[in-house]
């Protein structure tokens, strides 16, 4: 290790393969001056107490980005409910505890914006959440986003930390699950798209009424936001936000229908066929929109258009379909 390393802010990105962490990876690789520290999963259980502890005792960590999530579509939020909300707050709680306990003193959490109540006014503001009933499709999902929320909130009361957390939007872009029944709306239906064109069928089924609106955010605007809003000076951030409210919304501030997508995905993937939607299927939250006026305020804007980050999540999959043939 040179003197130049031990000078470098050692940073550790919690699920740096996933879509997410390893967009934050090449944000902060291309800002440079910082050793960023990553694991596999083969290397470091995150829901194991014991070897989490003894990572942070183990490696100098000077800032933290808690992307790692054990994530899904409707289908395997349905399926799934146990592991969804066990895992997740198993990871959440052996990091931010672990950090704590290491010194650490910088620590973003990554939350979604399912953790909002299901009939919250739109678009969502900060300050919706804990106001009503989740909705119970991905309900166990959200709890534990929420207890990864409220766990910051209070290693910052009671110890003082700096610990912040953003809840972005839908996400999509490079390294998307596309796996063809728990992956997510955008994921699947290109997956569905491209496998209709190549195989010749002339229609393509997408779940639900498309009646339902959402928001969509390109992964490499999120990894921006994080990378955003873990800078922000302490004294701005706190202005901002309150003690028991310091969540940030992350999204663009538009949405649209899913029937609107669809018509989006077919002209990307260059499908010209019937699109039919099943309406026997759930639709999930009727609209989720959120309120991004607190990023707004604090300097930081989406960059990248719906359509345009469609083509470069395709471009992205066509490159490495291989990996995704299940």
């Amino acid at each position: 290790m040179t003197l130049q390393d031990i000078d470098m802010q050692r940073i550790y990105i919690a699920g740096h393969r996933g879509m997410v962490g390893a967009a934050i990876m090449r944000q902060l690789q291309a800002r440079g001056n910082c050793a960023i520290v990553t694991r596999t999963h083969a290397a470091l259980d995150l829901t194991n107490q014991r070897e989490v502890r003894a990572f942070f005792q183990d490696e100098r960590i000077d800032q933290v980005y808690l992307a790692a999530a054990k994530v899904g579509g409707i289908h395997a939020n349905n399926t799934y409910p146990a592991q969804f909300i066990h895992e997740n707050l198993m990871m959440a709680c052996n990091i931010i505890h672990a950090a704590h306990m290491a010194g650490v003193q910088k620590l973003l959490f990554l939350g979604s914006s399912c953790i909002y109540p299901k009939f919250a006014a739109q678009p969502m503001r900060e300050d919706a959440l804990l106001t009503g009933t989740l909705e119970q499709t991905n309900e166990p999902y959200a709890i534990a986003k929420i207890a990864g929320i409220k766990l910051c909130e209070s290693y910052n009361r009671q110890y003082e930390q700096n610990y912040r957390s953003v809840m972005p939007t839908n996400l999509y872009g490079p390294n998307d699950n596309f796996h063809p029944e728990n992956s997510h709306v955008i994921p699947a239906l290109l997956r569905r798209f491209h496998e209709a064109m190549r195989t010749g069928h002339d229609e393509v089924v997408i779940w639900g009424s498309g009646a339902p609106r959402r928001e969509f955010l390109h992964v490499d605007d999120m990894a921006a936001a994080c990378v955003h809003v873990m800078n922000l000076p302490l004294d701005v951030y706190r202005a901002n936000t309150q003690p028991m409210l310091s969540h940030i919304n992350v999204g663009t501030g538009k949405d649209c229908t899913i029937r609107e997508l669809a018509q989006i995905i077919a002209r990307v993937t260059g499908f010209t066929g019937r699109l039919v939607f099943d309406a026997s299927k759930p639709d999930g939250m009727a609209r989720k929109l959120l309120d991004v006026s607190r990023i707004e305020a604090l300097g930081w804007r989406a960059k990248i258009g719906l359509e345009a980050g469609l083509h470069d999540t395709y471009r992205w999959f066509e490159d490495n379909q291989a990996a995704f043939r299940h």
